[in-house]
Parts: structure tokens; sequence; C-alpha cells
């Protein structure tokens, strides 16, 4: 969906309320009053997105779906005045690139992660029970 209503800063900073809540996120512009109730995160995250200007950072932070993100489409109305495709972008590249790594080297559960504190158990209770039967009869 192409929208091409352009919107300055000092127009968007006026609608950060609980009945007027707009968004910017990679230069655009999202209309998400109707939507606060709904987020699954709470109101209070998106007013507080909002107040503090450009929402960039915290939506790529939090990790959303792909299905939030297509949901996101309903609730375009427009683009920053003066925005260009690449001015943050480098940041963002960063953001994607460090959550990439951070899935690459996320520690994975194996069957030894499930077996080892098992088997030390199992020691301890052979212990346990060898101790406090066949020590007390010798």
């Amino acid at each position: 969906m192409e929208v091409s209503q352009k919107y300055s800063n000092s127009e968007i900073s006026l609608h950060t309320s609980k009945k007027d809540c707009w968004l910017v996120i990679h230069g655009k512009v999202y209309d998400v009053t109707t939507f606060l109730e709904d987020h699954p995160g709470g109101e209070d995250v998106l007013l507080h997105a909002s107040a503090s200007g450009d929402a960039t950072k915290s939506f790529e932070e939090v990790g959303h779906s792909s299905t939030a993100k297509s949901l996101m489409k309903g609730y375009l109305i427009g683009t920053v005045e003066g925005y260009e495709a690449g001015e943050g972008a480098a940041e963002d590249q960063e953001l994607m690139r460090g959550r990439v790594l951070q899935e690459r080297n996320a520690p994975s559960a194996s069957l030894l992660d499930y077996i080892l504190p098992v088997l030390i158990l199992a020691v301890a209770f052979g212990a346990w029970y060898y101790l406090n039967h066949y020590s007390a009869e010798a």
C-alpha cells in the first residue's frame, strides 16, 4: 500500500495520547489509536514509543513477527516529511545483524542437557543408598 501523505515531525508530535496515537517506524507514520487496547505488550508501550518520537529502534529491538508486520499495513497513513530511505538505514541494518547473530549463537537444547542432570542425580542417589544401607551392615 503506497501512501503519498507526508507529515512533519511537529505535526506527528501532536498525536501522542490514548485518543490519538501515531507512531513513526522506518520513516512511515502509523495511526495506532484503534490498536492500543489490542497490542499484546499493552497500550503504555505504544504511548511511550509515540511520545519518544521515532519508534523504529524500539520496534526492531522487540523483534515483531511477520504477522505483526503485515498488520501494520492497515494502520499506515503516510510518511515523515523529508525522510530518506537511507537515513537511519545503517542503524536498522545493525539491529537486524545483531538479531541474526543472536539467533545463530543461541544455545540449543541437546539430549546431553537433559541426560547429564539425571545422571548426576542417579549417582548421588546411588551413593546415598549405598551409604545408608550397606555401610550400616558393616
